[in-house]
């Protein structure tokens, strides 16, 4: 017997997650927890003194990723992720801490369980292929 795979309920991921003010919602929450939780120290320490560059890059970078406006790429070209990240450590440690303070936003900021544990997995794809440091698991 063949499983059809059931369609996604919108159009576009973006959609899915409530387009705009939601991307901005998650990302605010999501650098808000990387500064108060202590769990997350030192992917906070991998991002310097200050966050608001970062936290625009990556609402804006999400809005395309997830199907939205392609803001980021109107303004830097293509998103080239690992090379960007390359002056960063980024290792185990780094990767679970973020893929755990992502999922804590999402979970945080009311994101559909079934669109979160999508995103989960492409999450991990993408951060465990950014990883350029070797280490163990935290």
């Amino acid at each position: 017997m063949v499983k059809i795979q059931e369609k996604p309920p919108f159009e576009t991921l973006y959609q899915w997650i409530g387009g705009e003010a939601h991307v901005k919602a998650l990302i605010e929450r999501f650098y808000d927890l990387m500064e108060l939780e202590p769990k997350y120290a030192a992917l906070r320490a991998a991002h310097g003194s200050l966050l608001a560059d970062a936290r625009q890059k990556l609402f804006w970078f999400l809005c395309g990723w997830l199907g939205g406006p392609q803001y980021y790429t109107d303004r830097f070209g293509h998103p080239m992720l690992r090379a960007r990240h390359m002056p960063f450590k980024i290792g185990i440690l780094e990767r679970d801490q973020w893929l755990a303070c992502m999922d804590q936003a999402m979970q945080e900021t009311g994101v559909d369980e079934a669109l979160r544990t999508r995103l989960k997995d492409s999450f991990f794809q993408t951060g465990d292929w950014m990883r350029n440091q070797g280490g163990q698991a935290a």
